[in-house]
């Protein structure tokens, strides 16, 4: 392996063997990637699947279960706490476990065999609405919703923790994983195409109000769980671990145990904590159909209009509104995830945090000035605002890479399991103070949804500006407070430029000495 580590990046290629470095000589170098380009292209493809399935859940949930199912908001931010806790303890033993298990195919790479049909079906009945009594509902979406985390979980661990047995070369996993997020959120506006589709096709087969929205909703799941869970199952059959750092056994009682070394290693504290203040910027997409419900209409004038014809009007508001919010918010956001790896060869990830979330934070702020009467000012702003969500959502992934190489090299112990089930908590986490700042908004606005007819939908001209404005506040000015709070975090981030670079070095240098070899 060549040294890298006192290099500046020059070029990439891609799906190649080699990748090439001038070090601050001018010397040409060269540096051995490890996966060719069939390999990761399959594993982004797999990210792809997987962003279907969860944007149905993140994006729709919210949507669900208070329009569709109509549960009480009072109980589901319970059930979002309660969730919570439970994936406080569930998510660390997912990767405790990882990390202490191996198979004859790998650490990570078996659970992505098995864990598809279960979330594929899961997937199906968190979005089925039975007819129940009021209670029997709520126990049927606390059984769902919490088995569907548990097991999504036992997915999406192994899963993003992959890209750091694939290869030990540190600039080559960034790569990957800032593609395989760039596709990850491809695959998240798949649901948001099938809500704006079927939101047009569905009041022609003489649906309406809430048997529509139960039939939309039946059809997004099927189709995001089966195709998304097909793409994710690939890549276990395409890709192949290179990478595997023993953990020592236990020596003595002295020896920190794995949640210890987790929470002590600093720069990944402080990556999570800047993902948990950030977790607003979630509210762009799960946000988008409760704003097209209650607060923008831009549709055709509803004057004089009943019966199917209204449906009809309504409807085509929800998703004309849904679809150019999504599209405004994709805009942004696979614009910034494409742009990251350009950039991450001339800034840290830490630069690129700090000045996208200013630059998202201050455009959902002017967002709220302008106000919800004028839905095509906002757009642009939309454009904007997304921006932290691609890069945020890039490069909080590879920074834990760096802070698990930052925690191999200091304690020997490299918890790669661990480190991405903090991730994914803080993923959920962060959805979930999402869906409940939603949720508490519905309080504060005095929002009823039981008061509404469930043969017609809602209209958003009849709501009182207290309901439009606070329903609003949603993509505006609480994401802006969100994104401007995440930077503090990041101040205190050191594993940047040339700290990288020497930590990168001794890292190379310790694995030699410990005879770790890389397949």
């Amino acid at each position: 392996m060549f040294d890298l580590c006192h290099s500046n990046m020059l070029f990439y290629v891609y799906g190649r063997v080699n990748i090439f470095f001038a070090d601050k000589r001018g010397i040409i170098m060269e540096a051995k990637m490890y996966v060719p380009k069939k390999e990761w292209l399959a594993y982004c493809v797999g990210a792809l699947g997987q962003g279907m399935v969860y944007a149905i859940m993140s994006s729709y949930i919210s949507d669900f279960y208070l329009n569709v199912l109509k549960v009480t908001p009072i109980f589901v931010l319970l059930l979002m706490f309660i969730a919570r806790i439970w994936d406080a303890i569930n998510d660390p033993i997912m990767g405790y476990i990882v990390d202490r298990n191996s198979f004859k195919n790998g650490k990570m790479r078996p659970y992505l065999l098995y864990t598809p049909i279960p979330v594929a079906v899961l997937t199906m009945l968190l979005f089925y609405a039975p007819n129940l009594a009021d209670s029997q509902k709520m126990i049927y979406a606390s059984i769902t919703y919490v088995a569907w985390g548990m097991i999504y979980t036992s997915s999406d661990v192994p899963f993003w923790s992959l890209p750091n047995a694939l290869t030990p070369n540190a600039d080559e996993r960034g790569s990957i994983i800032s593609k395989a997020r760039t596709f990850n959120g491809i695959g998240s506006a798949v649901p948001m195409g099938l809500f704006m589709i079927l939101g047009f096709v569905l009041p022609k087969f003489n649906l309406s109000g809430t048997e529509l929205e139960k039939t939309k909703y039946v059809v997004m799941a099927l189709i995001c769980s089966i195709i998304g869970n097909i793409l994710f199952v690939r890549v276990y059959f395409k890709t192949k671990e290179r990478v595997n750092i023993p953990v020592p056994e236990k020596k003595d009682k002295n020896q920190p145990n794995a949640l210890k070394l987790i929470f002590t290693c600093k720069p990944l504290m402080l990556t999570a904590l800047m993902g948990v203040l950030s977790a607003a910027r979630y509210m762009f997409q799960a946000g988008a159909v409760h704003v097209a419900r209650y607060s923008f209409y831009i549709g055709k004038d509803l004057s004089g209009l009943s019966g199917a014809e209204l449906e009809s009007a309504l409807q085509a508001n929800i998703s004309k509104v849904s679809t150019v919010m999504a599209a405004a918010s994709a805009i942004g956001m696979f614009g910034a995830m494409i742009a990251v790896t350009p950039l991450i060869k001339k800034f840290s990830y830490k630069q690129i945090v700090i000045v996208s979330a200013l630059l998202g934070a201050t455009s959902s702020l002017a967002m709220w000035f302008i106000g919800y009467e004028h839905f095509w000012a906002c757009v642009p702003l939309l454009v904007i605002s997304a921006i932290p969500c691609g890069t945020i959502n890039v490069c909080a992934f590879a920074m834990v890479g760096d802070c698990l190489d930052y925690m191999e090299l200091k304690t020997g112990v490299r918890l790669t399991g661990m480190g991405s089930a903090i991730q994914s908590f803080v993923t959920k986490f962060g959805n979930a103070i999402a869906t409940s700042f939603i949720i508490l908004m519905y309080i504060i606005a005095d929002l009823d949804v039981s008061s509404i007819s469930a043969s017609i939908t809602a209209n958003p001209l009849e709501m009182t500006h207290g309901v439009r404005n606070g329903i609003f506040s949603i993509i505006s000015i609480i994401p802006a407070v969100s994104l401007f709070i995440c930077i503090i975090p990041m101040f205190f981030y050191n594993i940047t430029g040339e700290y990288r670079e020497n930590m990168e070095k001794q890292l190379a240098e310790q694995r030699k000495r410990r005879g770790i070899e890389i397949d």
